[in-house]
């Protein structure tokens, strides 16, 4: 897909009912693509982690903990590299390489700019509506990292 075209999905959906548009997503900061990225993948590990047992929320918290802290976000962004599409990789290496004023707790700066480079992958993905993509990704992802069962 062409940098910046979108599909219909659920960001056009929802810029329509909230009466805003998406930009070309060219012109978007990495930071802001992994902002709206952070999101998208929260959502999807909180849907497949309460899908799979319906348990205390408590325990669906920590399950999904494990998934999204940035050590383990790193570690599947290492293991999609050979899959990305060279629009996908050139949108992970922006975000990896973004500069960012905070840090996450717990993870050391190399982890902390690849979980913000997947991320801004993530966010692409969502706002490009390539949705399918960044399910298959994300699933990949967990998978190929032992972090999804």
């Amino acid at each position: 897909m062409e940098t910046g075209v979108r599909k219909e999905g659920a960001a056009e959906r929802i810029g329509a009912v909230f009466g805003c548009e998406i930009p070309d997503l060219r012109t978007y900061s990495p930071l802001t693509l992994a902002f709206v990225g952070d999101g998208v993948y929260d959502l999807v590990i909180r849907t497949a982690v309460a899908g799979r047992a319906n348990a205390s929320v408590d325990r669906l918290h920590k399950k999904k903990s494990l998934m999204v802290k940035a050590a383990a976000q790193a570690a599947q962004a290492e293991a999609l590299l050979p899959d990305l599409t060279p629009e996908e990789l050139a949108v992970y290496k922006r975000g990896r390489n973004a500069h960012s004023h905070t840090t996450a707790k717990n993870a050391t700066i190399g982890d902390y700019r690849k979980a913000t480079g997947l991320e801004a992958l993530y966010g692409y993905l969502y706002l490009s509506g390539q949705e399918e993509r960044l399910l298959s990704l994300i699933r990949t992802g967990l998978e190929r990292t032992g972090e999804w069962i």
